[in-house]
């Protein structure tokens, strides 16, 4: 065939198309099994992050909480994980960590379900929220580590899809992050989380329910705003169950 012909570059061009796509086929087919391990990996990470912080102590030595760490630990300190529905009962046919939180805030909240996961780490327990909402530009998303009140902010980390570099996306560092810490989520009998305030003034005031937001950011700081109080806000039927539970028992 005539390589300066019109057919000719349109067969070669054709064939190169089919050669790349079966390639990018192959790759994404091979990898696919590695990349859902990562992200299983990671998700154990976050979750255990909220109250062990990066690190831990393993045979005397303080080490960084890998993600290879963290899916060996997980099951250690994550004592039971909770599926729930509205009413705040549990849901025994759903698996709490397979739930994605990015289809679950699309249905109506009747439909919804949500994910709990109770951990115990140095004789302590923790309850862990996953969040998910809105930004200045895409989804936001975090864990949120209580105390065993239900009120009381352990730790909490924050991650983004498409927030601006040194402004939006200072929400993952970890001076913005530790505001929250022994932050209350409850406001008398309501979850009302913690505000993101521009120009907050009080300090290191741990009853408001504010922190100090991000200078040029206000956008992405109402997103976590609103994300803590519609998630959490939830969690309030199971957590009345729970704590009358323990009344009872007392």
């Amino acid at each position: 065939m005539d390589r300066n012909s019109n057919t000719y570059t349109f067969i070669f061009s054709i064939s190169m198309v089919i050669v790349v796509a079966v390639v990018l086929s192959f790759l994404a087919t091979s990898l696919k099994p590695k990349q859902s391990k990562n992200v299983r990996q990671e998700k154990m990470q976050n979750i255990l992050n909220t109250f062990v912080g990066d690190s831990i102590e393993v045979d005397g030595k303080k080490v960084e909480l890998t993600r290879e760490l963290a899916s060996e630990k997980f099951d250690e300190f994550i004592k039971n994980q909770y599926a729930l529905n509205y009413k705040g009962e549990t849901v025994e046919s759903v698996n709490a960590f397979n739930i994605n939180l990015a289809t679950e805030i699309k249905k109506p909240v009747e439909e919804q379900i949500f994910p709990l996961y109770e951990a115990e780490f140095n004789g302590q327990t923790f309850f862990v929220i996953p969040l998910r909402g809105s930004g200045l530009w895409d989804a936001i998303w975090g864990y949120v580590a209580l105390k065993d009140d239900l009120n009381t902010i352990e730790g909490i980390i924050f991650d983004h899809k498409g927030e601006t570099a040194g402004l939006g996306a200072e929400i993952t560092t970890d001076w913005f992050q530790e505001r929250f810490k022994d932050e209350k989520i409850y406001d008398g009998n309501n979850i009302v989380g913690v505000e993101v305030t521009k120009g907050y003034s009080g300090g290191n005031d741990k009853t408001d329910h504010q922190v100090n937001a991000i200078s040029g950011a206000t956008m992405t700081g109402n997103g976590v705003t609103n994300m803590m109080k519609e998630r959490l806000a939830k969690y309030k039927p199971f957590f009345e169950k729970l704590k009358n539970s323990k009344l009872a028992i007392q």
